[in-house]
């Protein structure tokens, strides 16, 4: 779903998913999903900071250029450079959502959690929640998402009150 959302000075609000590599499309469209429930216009792109760091930073500089608001979210596993190397890039906000790997036990989301100083990417472990992130970050500047947001919240809680009177029959 790409939406027409606007900003408040009539731009539209856009979130960037980066992956590392074409092994992480599952898990960008729960991301996506996220978004599209909120109506945050969203693209995706896979740039590894690892194999094409000068194609990344070409194509990061082009959005930076862009004046929109905007939300990266990056998705990586095992050594994450790309939510370092976007974040130390980009004067917008980034959300690191590494999919979980058994492989390492968990041990690659180090590589996220520990940053060096000047980089700051989030960390949203779930990618529902990467989604729900970005798309409160916007909506600082565009309403329509925050009513959404609002909306969708209304619809949380009631369904949480009703599985409460289901159970206990009140």
């Amino acid at each position: 779903m790409e939406s027409e959302v606007r900003a408040a000075d009539g731009s539209q609000a856009q979130v960037i998913i980066l992956m590392g590599s074409k092994s992480d499309l599952e898990f960008r469209a729960v991301i996506a999903r996220g978004l599209d429930r909120y109506g945050v216009t969203h693209e995706t792109r896979i740039a590894s900071a690892h194999r094409v760091t000068r194609y990344l930073l070409d194509m990061l500089d082009g959005y930076e250029r862009d004046q929109r608001p905007r939300v990266y979210i990056t998705v990586a596993g095992r050594s994450n450079a790309l939510s370092g190397v976007v974040d130390a890039n980009s004067r917008h906000p980034v959300i690191a959502c590494p999919p979980y790997s058994d492989r390492f036990a968990g041990m690659d989301l180090l590589s996220t959690v520990r940053m060096p100083g000047g980089v700051a990417p989030l960390l949203v472990l779930e990618p529902e929640g990467a989604a729900l992130a970005a798309a409160k970050i916007l909506a600082l500047a565009d309403s329509a998402i925050a009513g959404r947001i609002n909306a969708w919240y209304q619809e949380f809680r009631a369904q949480a009150m009703a599985d409460d009177h289901e159970l206990t029959g009140g």
